[in-house]
């Protein structure tokens, strides 16, 4: 087993989508954490590179390490406790999309599968009716090539590693998945083909509804 080097990319070193007083709006990369890891060698992440310029800047939710898009940080602790309230009480809209192995022979669906971490493996989750909670995704298939499939993924709950492992269950990883796809799908793709596109929500002063998107990195 290979050990993992942490490398996060360094240019743009924050790509802003949209700022105001109360929230700044970012398009993360690929292969940069959200928030600190545990380790000092894991320190850099979007979250540390915004506190740097905004001490009371907080994170009211998170993307994977390997996924890119669209996330939101708040600037102050009422918009921290307004935004957090968003995502909670499910108020936000995202979409993602995604390349996932094979040919998707529906047009769409909808994934309702419980996930909980699988404790002997995390921090991988797994499908788990006793323990786990309700997790929901709706999918359209929008693009088939020989050998993988664009998938549009909107998320209706937001547990840890939904989508990928929702992926997984329909018999279609995602491209680049080092944790849930077998090897020769792993290395398919450079990284994880999985990208934040569009993220809904409230501006947590004003109320008005915001709407930010950011291309994929990868063809479409």
């Amino acid at each position: 087993m290979s050990t993992f080097i942490y490398q996060p990319p360094m240019e743009p070193y924050l790509d802003i989508l949209f700022e105001d007083d109360h929230i700044i709006v970012l398009n993360k990369p690929s292969g940069l954490l959200s928030v600190p890891g545990k380790a000092a060698e894991h320190f850099d992440s979007l979250a540390s590179r915004v506190k740097a310029r905004y001490p009371e800047a907080g994170c009211v939710h998170r993307l994977d390490m390997g996924t890119s898009g669209v996330i939101v940080m708040a600037k102050t602790a009422q918009a921290t406790s307004a935004l957090g309230r968003q995502f909670q009480d499910r108020k936000t809209e995202k979409v993602y999309y995604a390349w996932v192995a094979g040919q998707v022979a529906k047009g769409e669906g909808t994934i309702d599968l419980p996930l909980c971490v699988d404790w002997e493996r995390r921090p991988l989750q797994h499908v788990n009716y006793e323990h786990g909670r309700r997790a929901i995704t709706h999918w359209i298939r929008q693009k088939v090539e020989a050998d993988r499939t664009l998938m549009r993924l909107r998320p209706i709950t937001g547990r840890s590693h939904q989508l990928r492992v929702h992926m997984m269950e329909l018999g279609h990883p995602i491209l680049g998945d080092h944790l849930y796809a077998p090897q020769q799908i792993q290395q398919a793709a450079p990284h994880l083909l999985l990208h934040a596109a569009l993220l809904k929500i409230h501006h947590p002063v004003s109320g008005e509804r915001l709407t930010f998107e950011a291309p994929a990195p990868f063809d479409m």
